[in-house]
Formats: structure tokens, C-alpha cells, sequence
């Protein structure tokens, strides 16, 4: 099973100009990892498309060389289902030899109305995954649980459209991370491995993002899951720290109906986070910049350690 690391993982360094999509790749060879998935989704800081400077195709055709010359695969990692977005990302995707875009619904109706939104978007960009032989993954981004999600993958029911199995976005629809993985696995293009706990923030409970091996997620099965019931050849790590997100749907909605148990049993925020308020962790003041690189940086290592080590151990009994 190779690993790669999705660039969000290191967001504060593109950001602020400490990393770009070039020292990124090296790093990410460095680092022992087999791949990238490139966050191209529009920020409010840092390169205009994400991890990106441009789509033009020269500058497209200089992130390929030094893939190609690190050996790294890549995926695509955008949003929306907008079919003329979606249209560019597949493009975008192909002149970098990725063969997967990720993606997720954007939920700003009910998420019946998105998901049905989504199903007509998707449809019209088929013929174009399939001239350029890009498998299309949607992930299941916070507000839907997986049923719903699978649900929507087989009314659509084309070979090219699957899912982005994310093993934590499941909590804050109220499900267990496991049995979303279990679910989502058979259908997996991709994946975000990561780990979170519950938390309260100001007197409400949220999902925060820690480093992986540490928080409340069983992943030493939801890996198993991946290896067995999936036809991945490929997992790779999100690690989102610093990062805090409420619950999208209401308790009970996947299936959990309280905290009392893991992993959503109330746990205390990372101590470099306590005295940081919620709403810098994206966005750092300049007061808190510095603490928080090298924060995630630490983690990004340690939580890639664990992985490999994880893979190491579960995938020598196949």
C-alpha cells in the first residue's frame, strides 16, 4: 500500500510562503511517501488555486516534471460539483498524470436538495472523465453520512465516479468513523487518513483535528478496512492540525446518539491549542504564526511516522 500526504496537511506553510507546490514535492520525497494529492481549491491567503500558482499549462507541465522526476503519483484534491468547475479540475488533472479529483457537495440547501444537485452536476461530466480516464471521487465531507453517500454513488452508477473514503469527516455526522469506513471502503477511489477528538470550544462541542495515532479514532481498524475491503492501492494522510469543525447534522443522525463512548467521548484540546482562539487556527495572527508552524509541521512528521509504521504492520500479514 503506498502513502501520500494531501497538501492541506501543511496549509499554514503555503499560505504564508514558506512552502510551494516544488519544495513540497521534495519534501514529500524526503519524507519517505510515494504521493501527493494537490489541494486546488481556491483560499482566501496564499497561491490562487490552493497549492497552486496557476493552471496555465506551462506552469502545470513544471509540477509534472518534478512528480515525474521524484516518481510520486498525484491525485487532484478540489470542491464543488459545479460541472464547468469540475470540467477544469479533470483538464487540470490530466496534463499533471493524476488520475483522481477529489471533490464534495457543497451543502447550502438541505442536504437532500444538495445531494440531488450533485447527482445532476456529476452526470454531465461523465463523457469527460471517461475521454480522459480520471476517476472522480466524492468525499464525504461532514455532512453526509455514508449511506447517503453511497446512496447517491449508485443512483449516479458509473464505473468513474466513487468516493473519497475520509476516515474522521464521518464524526461530525454523528458516525462512527469504523462503520463510515466500512461502508464507503467498497466504493473508494481515495482516501484522507486522519484523527480527531470531541472537544468544547467556548461551551459547544466540536471535532478537532490531532495528530494522527493520538486522538479517539480507531484506525488501526479503519486501515485493516482499507486493505480488506477496498481496491486501494494508495492511502493518504490529511493531517488536519490545527483545525476545529462543529457537527453539521443533528446527534443521532449517523447512528450516535450521545458522547459517552469513543470516539466521541469529550477530550481536552491539544495544549498548544488551548490559549489560541478557534478562529485563528486557519487564519493565524501574526502573534501566533511561528507557534503554529512549527506545531503542524511536528505533528505532519510524527502523524506520517505512524502511518507508515501502520502500514508496515498491517500490510505484512496480506
Amino acid at each position: 500500500m503506498k502513502l501520500g500526504l494531501e497538501t492541506e496537511s501543511l496549509h499554514l506553510f503555503i499560505q504564508n510562503g514558506k512552502l510551494d507546490i516544488f519544495q513540497l514535492i521534495k519534501k514529500i520525497y524526503e519524507w519517505g511517501l510515494d504521493g501527493i494529492q494537490i489541494n486546488v481549491v481556491k483560499k482566501s491567503r496564499g497561491p490562487k488555486w490552493g497549492s497552486l500558482e496557476s493552471l496555465e499549462d506551462e506552469y502545470l507541465g513544471e509540477v509534472k516534471k518534478q512528480l515525474d522526476y521524484y516518481e510520486l503519483y498525484s491525485e487532484v484534491d478540489t470542491n464543488s460539483t459545479d460541472p464547468n468547475h469540475l470540467s477544469k479540475m479533470i483538464k487540470v488533472a490530466s496534463k499533471l498524470g493524476a488520475d483522481v479529483v477529489r471533490t464534495f457537495i457543497t451543502v447550502d440547501k438541505s442536504v437532500d436538495e444538495s445531494l440531488k444537485e450533485a447527482e445532476e452536476n456529476i452526470v454531465n461530466i461523465i463523457p469527460l472523465l471517461k475521454k480522459y480516464q480520471i476517476k472522480l471521487a466524492i468525499e464525504n465531507h461532514e455532512y453526509e453520512t455514508s449511506v447517503e453517500l453511497i446512496n447517491l454513488i449508485n443512483s449516479i452508477d458509473d464505473e468513474n465516479v466513487g468516493v473519497l473514503c475520509d476516515v474522521g469527516n464521518s464524526m461530525m455526522a454523528w458516525e462512527d468513523p469504523v462503520k463510515a469506513v466500512n461502508t464507503l471502503a467498497p466504493y473508494a477511489f481515495s482516501t484522507h487518513f486522519k484523527d480527531h477528538i470531541v472537544v468544547r470550544d467556548n461551551g459547544d462541542l466540536k471535532v478537532c483535528g490531532v495528530q494522527i495515532g493520538t486522538g479517539s479514532i480507531n484506525l488501526e481498524e479503519c486501515f485493516r478496512i482499507l486493505i480488506e475491503r477496498s481496491n486501494l492501492s494508495r492511502v493518504n494522510i490529511e493531517m488536519c492540525n490545527p483545525y476545529l469543525s462543529s457537527f453539521k447534522r443533528e446527534e443521532g443522525t449517523g447512528g450516535i446518539n450521545d458522547n459517552r463512548n469513543e470516539p466521541f467521548l469529550i477530550k481536552e484540546k491539544p495544549n498548544e491549542l488551548k490559549d489560541i482562539n478557534s478562529g485563528e487556527l486557519y487564519y493565524p495572527t501574526r502573534k501566533n504564526i511561528e507557534k503554529l508552524l512549527n506545531y503542524q509541521e511536528a505533528t505532519a512528521l510524527e502523524s506520517i511516522k505512524y502511518v507508515i509504521n501502520l502500514r508496515d504492520m498491517l500490510c505484512s500479514k496480506e
